[in-house]
């Protein structure tokens, strides 16, 4: 990207006005916001230097990695000195007089800041409650639902699931018989995802080169992951230590491939980084509002992939054939799933109180497999992601949630699906927050 002097020596009086001048609200320019935006990505890849999961992806030029060696001690104050300072510098394009495109990218850099700092303190062990957290790193804090609330859903899956036992075992009787042999998981996943793909592209025009190679994992807390590379490719990972479903094979190859994370971020590479040389965009933080918007996308992509009713068509007529097993139960299985999806908010509040003390881990597994009916291995394993990743789980109910709101509130209802697609391709490529998502909704 080459980038025009601000102050060329022509004339020692016009080089003193514009020089200092161009710090003030009015004459801010797009030049210096782009050298600002380098130091954003240079203080990222920094803290990324301590912290291995700061930075989950990164694509931009060599020149403003790292070159000085790690510290023996993590240099918390001198990091956040400059998270303040760069946050004071952006603050400046955030006027009435800033045009519109570089107000909206000071704005977006800025939360991302936030972010920063506060994960700066938690990684030197300062933690805040759940909410504080989340406020800050997500740019949201996810509703809290009165006691009994999920109890009573529960109840719902109770009157809803015939035969003996606890309502958690029928679940999970009934679901079992829907876990994808092993053998035959990549050809129902590679299956899923070549009909994601296909019903993405009947909306969006994706870059030419893009693509992604599939690999089969153990032994992480996640049940998926796209590593997205740069140059429009992705590494997509299933964590094949649990089993998987039917709607585990739809769900993770819309929520990591099409038209969730590996599209979010080819279209952010190819229409900001690549055609305006916006080089914040090149630097993707995890702990950050963008993990919002991308959570709460890929999610909300299946839906809009692969609306309830197709859903299970798709299920029953195409990938149940490639397992060998019969459909009884299906939809059965279909209607216990969406009102499972609703108990999905378990995990936050779990996440609040694990995070506070009031319960052990043991009592944390506890309540979710009470109240959010998950396995004990499960349970556990989701027990570990809020350990490792905090209030990061609340990107994937609420954010899928927001952003569904932010979609059909602007008339991408269900019933209109080409406008559903086209706020819905708006929105995975463009510098928006959870806060403009907010606004929409309200």
């Amino acid at each position: 990207m080459n980038l025009r002097k601000l102050c060329l020596p022509v004339l020692l009086p016009l080089l003193f006005l514009a020089c200092s001048e161009k710090n003030s609200p009015k004459t801010a320019s797009a030049e210096n916001l782009n050298q600002l935006a380098a130091q954003y990505v240079r203080l990222g890849l920094e803290i990324g230097q301590y912290d291995p999961d700061f930075v989950d992806a990164y694509y931009g030029p060599d020149s403003l990695k790292p070159t000085a060696p790690k510290l023996p001690v993590f240099p918390k104050d001198t990091l956040l000195a400059r998270v303040n300072r760069l946050l004071t510098q952006f603050q400046l394009y955030e006027t009435q007089e800033t045009p519109d495109s570089l107000r909206t990218r000071a704005h977006w850099i800025s939360q991302q800041l936030v972010a920063f700092g506060r994960r700066i303190r938690i990684f030197a062990g300062e933690y805040g409650t759940f909410d504080e957290e989340s406020k800050d790193l997500f740019g949201v804090e996810a509703p809290h639902f009165a006691p009994g609330t999920f109890p009573a859903m529960v109840r719902q899956l109770d009157s809803l699931l015939p035969g003996k036992g606890t309502v958690q075992e029928r679940y999970q009787k009934l679901a079992s018989r829907f876990h994808i042999p092993k053998e035959k998981l990549d050809t129902v996943f590679k299956t899923a995802v070549a009909e994601a793909r296909r019903r993405t592209l009947q909306h969006f025009q994706l870059p030419a080169q893009e693509s992604f190679t599939l690999e089969y994992v153990t032994q992480k807390p996640w049940s998926g992951y796209n590593w997205y590379k740069g140059n429009l490719q992705s590494v997509i990972q299933v964590n094949t230590d649990l089993p998987k479903s039917l709607n585990d094979a739809i769900l993770l190859a819309c929520h990591e491939g099409y038209p969730g994370h590996h599209v979010y971020n080819a279209l952010l590479e190819k229409h900001l980084y690549q055609d305006k040389g916006h080089v914040e965009i090149s630097l993707y933080p995890l702990f950050s509002p963008q993990s919002f918007i991308a959570e709460g996308s890929a999610n909300f992509g299946v839906q809009v992939a692969f609306p309830p009713a197709e859903h299970q068509r798709y299920a029953r007529e195409v990938l149940l054939p490639l397992t060998g097993m019969d459909t009884t139960n299906l939809a059965l299985y279909y209607q216990a799933s969406a009102l499972m999806g609703k108990l999905n908010y378990v995990r936050n509040d779990v996440g609040r109180k694990l995070l506070a003390g009031a319960i052990t881990e043991a009592q944390a597994a506890k309540q979710l497999m009470e109240e959010g009916l998950y396995e004990q291995a499960s349970a556990e394993k989701s027990v570990s992601f809020i350990q490792k990743y905090r209030s990061y789980v609340i990107n994937y109910n609420y954010g899928q949630d927001l952003v569904q709101q932010y979609i059909e509130a602007q008339g991408g209802t269900p019933e209109n699906t080409q406008k559903r697609w086209q706020l819905f391709g708006e929105l995975l490529s463009n510098q928006i927050t959870p806060g403009d998502l907010s606004k929409k909704v309200k």
